[in-house]
């Protein structure tokens, strides 16, 4: 129960497709990350990813007026609803079909979704009420000629407009008017992108692909709009059998029959006929058609406008293009008002702040998101993640970054407590095939398959150091001393280890031995050694000593090509993953093999839907392809080609938990077994071509042999693996590079509801913790409270306790439970307001107790370096307006002795004169 992991982030991957939106507060953008989805809140600049997941990707999201409730449909019709107070699922829908768009009304009681050619119109959860009635089908609509691709409500929410592919925008009326029924706009000569209504007005505006902006102005206010008889006797017959829900309140059920039973008379029933004459019926006049981007598109015909919203407050319509480039007009005059080119690439979705200055975009060609103020011209947040799959990853020494390298040349550093990119590196020319950190927190190397090492400062963030060999070699693996002074690179083309001086950036060595590419490399952590460990594909692992004699190592012969080294914390025992699906470990000083572990089977076999052989040959295939020790060294993590990641006992050589990563379905290989289904007499089905033209054209069938490539476009679907996995050195967590991202695992994640003691006595109860504290017995409260593991209450314990008794009661601690405290001290630095009493229970537990676990001290660096960036801002604004003030009042007495002086100068020379 130690290694409790949850998912805690998802970073890397910022935006892929669908719709970004504000929430209603304007605070925050939700953003969907495949089957996840992400909210970036721009005001605490922090991010955090839901836990919740699709079984395939997101596409078309809206929030319900309330705030309350998140409408999230995936690319297969699969819609949940979700409780943004909770962040769980509270209720699920298959509409069996892709949904285009989908929008919540104006009062929230219903929300209509676009399916090919047809609208839906639901109702949603009423808040007036407080019953849960979602997904009940009211009205349904299929007039449209092609597949329908935007609507909106009016303020009234009486009627729906939606726009579609056949270039024709329909008006709808929810319910049974005497003003309309259907009423057709046509006028656009391409498919329509954005329709919207105007705030408090039927009028229209209609957006279409060629930039086409048309004007519409209705005949009625929304106020003439009348309801039918035939809706009336409807609405009567549904409150007097009492199946309706009351939606006023302070209005008693039987007051509502009352006056229902005299809603309509004999004499109105005769009047209905003329009242129905008089009814004057919605007509809709063209006032203008407009052109936006002509200028763009006359120097590219291909260049079509992608995106389109309207904040209807100010007026304001924003369009995005395939170019990159985004307008905004002031309607309805059409005047332009701000233009910027934000990429090369589409912009697919828009989205406007409910207060109107900030404007959101996401790219989904290089997964972008930003958000510009387009008042002040600044961005408020400007994120990419990485256009192609991550290849590899690496903490910092305190846990507090993670670096990332990609198939696109490109290295990122993201840090972990707010999941932002703050830096991108794109010196390298090809594949990162391997990053890593320096012990001293200074710098980190990266190595590529454009023949060089780089070494990056994390102080000025630039390239300062770029390390070559003699000739051109194509580098695989890189690793880094405990001392920070050597770096030692492997090649994959030429077989060979090459050693340089970091300081100097000369080539010390080159150790020869090896007659295959060396797929790995790993210095010991121990201080006192330079050994370096090297596993190659020839079936071997060298165990070199890189300072004393460079030329001998200690070879280790293996059954199977050597695929990933990795050294205990403690420096004394080698990991190696091979070929064949198993992992060893050895003993470094003898070079004798410790233990094994047989985990093919835990990887399971994840058929695609193109393979043609069984899961059993499939499952030999499989194989770790990256391990790594956990921070105290006793359990080992392992992945590869699947969707498992495998937690494994050192020690006992046991399966302690398996994670899975993903359940998309969107991406290859997630399924066991391949769907019957598609398995006919003329073969699989997925292996059929499907072209788009008749002859010739683009084919979704990827070559034999295929493995990476720009999968931005879901031509195809990329093959869910695991790139690379690692521990961070503090112990709580661990970082999993895989097809969907940056997945971080955490055991602080989410609400933990399990009870999970630790040498619990029968005495030890939150009741009796709390008796204790009043009888201000601190030391066996706490270590009542330390027995039950429970965060809030060790808090309370921990908060209740006086400065002055902090040293007596730590004095009476035992060892195991000083580390226990400290750790539980690190996370409470985290949000506590309670700062320097927590430094006081620190610097108490710490000098008493001189054997600390080191995972437990990066753990306090860790939050203490967050801690410090925050308050060392508040203290210098703090210090320079304590020294404007200061200025200010010592400049101030000196003129009003000045004034003084003329003053009395001035009476004096009147009086002489007078």
């Amino acid at each position: 129960m130690k290694y409790n992991y949850k998912f805690q982030n998802l970073l890397g991957t910022v935006y892929r497709r669908g719709d970004i939106l504000f929430t209603n507060d304007g605070n925050s953008v939700i953003s969907p990350v495949g089957n996840k989805l992400t909210v970036y809140n721009l005001k605490q600049n922090k991010s955090n990813t839901l836990a919740i997941e699709s079984h395939y990707n997101y596409t078309a999201l809206d929030i319900s007026p309330s705030g309350t409730v998140l409408l999230a449909i995936n690319e297969q019709g699969e819609a949940q609803m979700i409780s943004l107070l909770t962040c769980t699922v509270v209720h699920r829908y298959k509409f069996k079909q892709h949904v285009n768009a989908v929008k919540f009304s104006p009062d929230g009681k219903h929300f209509a979704a676009c399916c090919d050619d047809t609208v839906f119109i639901m109702t949603a959860p009423s808040v007036y009420t407080g019953e849960f009635r979602s997904f009940i089908m009211k009205r349904v609509f299929k007039k449209a000629l092609d597949d329908v691709t935007c609507l909106d409500w009016s303020s009234c929410g009486k009627l729906l407009a939606v726009g579609s592919k056949d270039t024709s925008t329909k008006v709808y009326s929810i319910e049974y008017l005497d003003n309309i029924n259907i009423f057709s706009l046509s006028g656009h000569t391409d498919k329509i992108i954005g329709v919207f209504f105007e705030k408090k007005s039927l009028d229209l505006i209609t957006v279409s692909r060629n930039g086409q902006v048309c004007l519409w102005d209705a005949s009625i206010e929304p106020d003439d709009l009348v309801v039918s008889e035939v809706q009336i006797s409807h609405q009567k017959r549904r409150k007097i059998n009492k199946e309706d829900d009351l939606v006023e309140d302070n209005i008693e059920e039987k007051d509502v029959i009352e006056k229902d039973k005299e809603y309509v008379t004999d004499d109105d029933e005769e009047m209905l006929p003329e009242v129905k004459e008089e009814v004057k019926k919605l007509q809709y006049k063209k006032l203008g058609r407009h052109y936006i981007g002509d200028a763009i598109r006359s120097a590219n015909s291909k260049v079509k406008l992608t995106a389109a919203q309207y904040h209807k407050a100010n007026k304001m319509l924003v369009t995005g293009f395939s170019n990159g480039i985004f307008f905004l007009h002031e309607m309805p005059d059409v005047n332009l008002i701000h233009t910027l080119n934000i990429s090369e690439h589409r912009i697919s979705s828009v989205s406007i702040s409910a207060q109107g200055d900030w404007i959101a975009f996401g790219c989904p060609n290089i997964g972008q998101l930003l958000v510009w103020e387009w008042q002040s011209e600044q961005y408020v947040m400007k994120q990419q993640g990485h256009s192609q799959d991550m290849t590899c990853l690496t903490y910092s020494p305190d846990g507090l970054y993670i670096v990332t390298g990609s198939y696109d040349g490109k290295i990122k550093l993201w840090n972990t407590t707010s999941g932002f990119c703050f830096v991108t590196f794109s010196e390298h020319k090809s594949t990162v095939t391997d990053v890593v950190f320096s012990t001293n927190k200074k710098f980190f190397v990266s190595s590529s398959l454009d023949g060089t090492v780089r070494c990056y400062d994390l102080t000025r963030y630039r390239n300062f150091r770029t390390l070559t060999s003699p000739s051109l070699v194509q580098f695989s693996c890189v690793a880094i001393d405990s001392s920070s002074e050597l770096c030692a690179a492997g090649g994959q083309d030429v077989f060979e280890i090459f050693l340089w001086s970091v300081k100097f950036g000369k080539l010390l060595e080159v150790l020869g031995g090896h007659e295959a590419p060396v797929s790995s490399l790993s210095f010991s952590p121990s201080l006192s050694s330079s050994r370096l460990a090297s596993a190659s594909w020839d079936k071997t692992v060298k165990l070199w000593n890189s300072i004393e004699t460079s030329s001998d190592c200690d070879t280790i012969q293996l059954t199977s090509d050597a695929l990933q080294v990795a050294f205990r914390p403690d420096g004394e025992e080698i990991a190696v993953s091979t070929l064949d699906g198993n992992i060893s470990f050895f003993n470094v000083t003898t070079s004798d093999q410790t233990g094994s572990v047989e985990g093919r089977n835990d990887l399971g076999s994840g058929r695609a839907d193109t393979d043609l052989i069984t899961p059993e040959k499939m499952l030999k295939t499989k194989a770790f392809t990256t391990i790594c020790y956990s921070a105290d060294g006793s359990c080992l993590l392992g992945a590869g080609n699947s969707k498992h990641v495998c937690l494994y006992s050192v020690k006992e050589a046991v399966l302690i938990r398996k994670f899975v990563i993903t359940q998309n379905r969107s991406l290859d290989a997630v399924n066991d077994f391949i769907n019957r289904r598609f398995l006919t007499e003329f073969g699989n089905m997925a292996l059929v071509e499907q072209r788009t033209e008749l002859e010739g054209g683009d084919v979704s069938v990827r070559l034999p042999g295929v493995k990476a490539g720009d999968m931005a476009d879901r031509k195809v679907k990329p093959e869910v693996r695991v790139h690379s996995i690692r521990f961070s050195p503090t112990g709580e967590s661990f970082a999993v590079c895989a097809t969907e991202g940056l997945l971080v695992y955490s055991q602080n994640a989410g609400l933990d509801g399990t009870f999970r003691p630790y040498r619990l006595e029968t005495g030890s109860t939150p009741l009796a913790v709390r008796s204790l504290l009043e009888e201000k017995s601190w030391g066996h409260a706490l270590i009542g409270a330390l027995q039950l593991n429970e965060h809030n209450i060790i808090q309370e314990c921990v908060e209740a306790v006086p400065s002055s008794d902090i040293e007596l009661t730590v004095s009476n601690l035992e060892e195991d439970y000083s580390n226990r405290l400290l750790n539980s001290i690190a996370r409470l630095l985290e949000d506590s307001r309670h700062i320097e009493h927590l430094l006081i229970w620190v610097k108490c537990l710490i000098n008493r107790n001189k054997k600390i676990p080191q995972t437990v001290l990066l753990a306090l660096e860790k939050v203490l370096t967050v801690k410090y960036g925050q308050l060392s801002k508040i203290c210098d604004f703090n210090k320079y307006t304590i020294r404007c003030i200061k200025a200010v009042g010592e400049i101030t007495p000196k003129q009003d002795v000045e004034m003084d002086s003329d003053a009395s100068s001035g009476l004096g020379t009147a009086s002489d004169s007078d």
